[in-house]
């Protein structure tokens, strides 16, 4: 009788895979995932979209768009957490999900593709959690290092992106909760970090097929692995989070481009976009530069003289980017943005203001605040910081700064401010 062949082992073939490790990992995601979501929805909301098209970067949002509200100036730090939180949990989640995929990777190449139509429902929503995660994580990292390789804006196919993977999240969810739910209680977590892996076996087989069927010698324990995903989530924390959390932490920042000191002095502080990147001339901020202020009641031209005799007001006031760097707070001292508008009628209550920067080309060369963020008494036209005038690369002649509001919102370089306005005049 003739002997069978011997089975070829598999690809996969590692004893720690199994419903338990996926469903830890899972777990973990499970907790994350959705904090990532509501803080980037947040992000969004703080541009202030609906006021103005020159706001929202993802005008074809459409329902998406649902729970826009007017973004508030308290607290003055808001903006500062929700990005902070959403950035540094991003990146510190990137080991947590790399070992999920890790884990299920046998998945993603059974045979046949497709079985049933339930089955292609359920490969589809795979495919979309996968693909999605992959690019949601990938974009927001890259945007992160201010590394724009990938086509289009970042606004939109990151906004775009993050409901395509949290609905793949959801429906991921309602498919194999109730699995991950039983396989975390088939065993003990404290028991597993006791495992050494002399004594590491693989799961008992099942149907799901996470565990191998010629499963190979462990090589490591299931704690082992459990404490190099958690290790280097802890170093992806300790290099990231001290650009958010500012003073002698800044310094550990070792992965973020504004981790590093700017210098030193009242402007020692970390900028975006310098006047070089944003090509402001001389000529655009020299003795000649004028404000223009429009209104209900006219206009005026003010010189920097002009500004530095009305009332100065003093704010402290972060300035905080949505790639998760932020400064703390910084002194500022200018001009009101209400008291600028009283100048052109608007004395009582009042309007939302649209900004322009003397900046020729360029995103958020242009913003719209809104009512609230202008008659906020912390909101100013800012000619000075820590004491000292404004340098060039911190927005001098004049610059806005409103509580609570993105980096951006905070236009440099300031050339006209129109009271009443959410557009560029003469545009429909």
């Amino acid at each position: 009788m003739k002997a069978s062949p011997a089975r070829r082992p598999g690809p996969w073939r590692s004893p720690l895979r199994g419903p338990w490790l996926t469903s830890v990992f899972g777990a973990v995601l499970l907790v994350g995932i959705p904090v990532l979501f509501l803080t980037g929805l947040l992000s969004y909301a703080a541009y202030n979209p609906d006021l103005s098209h020159v706001n929202d970067k993802t005008p074809g949002k459409g329902l998406l768009g649902f729970y826009l509200f007017s973004w508030p100036t308290h607290p003055y730090w808001l903006y500062r957490v929700n990005q902070g939180v959403h950035v540094t949990l991003g990146i510190v989640l990137v080991p947590v999900l790399l070992a999920k995929l890790w884990s299920v990777v046998p998945k993603l190449f059974t045979l046949p593709p497709v079985r049933s139509a339930g089955h292609a429902l359920e490969r589809l929503s795979l495919l979309l959690l996968v693909g999605g995660g992959l690019f949601e994580f990938a974009t927001g990292i890259l945007n992160v290092q201010l590394d724009y390789i990938f086509p289009g804006s970042f606004y939109p196919l990151h906004f775009y992106g993050a409901w395509v993977f949290f609905g793949a999240v959801l429906a991921h969810v309602a498919l194999k909760l109730p699995a991950a739910i039983k396989a975390l209680r088939s065993r003990d977590l404290r028991a597993e970090l006791r495992t050494p892996t002399s004594r590491t076996r693989p799961e008992p087989f099942d149907a799901t097929g996470l565990v191998p069927s010629d499963p190979a010698a462990p090589t490591i324990s299931r704690r082992g692995a459990l404490g190099m995903v958690g290790l280097g989530s802890i170093a992806l924390l300790v290099v990231t989070a001290g650009q958010s959390i500012g003073g002698p932490l800044r310094r550990t920042a070792l992965l973020a481009p504004h981790g590093r000191s700017p210098g030193t002095g009242p402007g020692g502080f970390p900028v975006n976009k310098p006047a070089a990147a944003a090509h402001i001339r001389p000529q655009d901020v020299g003795p000649d530069w004028r404000l223009t202020v429009s209104g209900a009641g006219g206009s005026v031209r003010l010189s920097l003289v002009d500004l530095q005799r009305m009332a100065q007001r003093r704010s402290a006031l972060p300035i905080a980017c949505v790639e998760g760097w932020s400064t703390n707070d910084q002194h500022w001292e200018g001009v009101r943005l209400r008291d600028l508008a009283a100048l052109v009628g608007h004395t009582e209550d009042p309007p939302g203001v649209f900004v322009e920067s003397v900046q020729l080309a360029g995103s958020f060369r242009a913003v719209a605040l809104s009512a609230g963020q202008v008659r906020d008494g912390r909101s100013l036209l800012a000619l000075r910081v820590n004491g000292a005038p404004l340098t060039p690369d911190h927005g001098y002649p004049a610059r806005v700064i409103v509580p609570a509001a993105p980096g951006v919102m905070n236009t440099k370089w300031v050339g006209r401010l129109t009271f009443g306005a959410t557009d560029f005049p003469g545009r429909a």
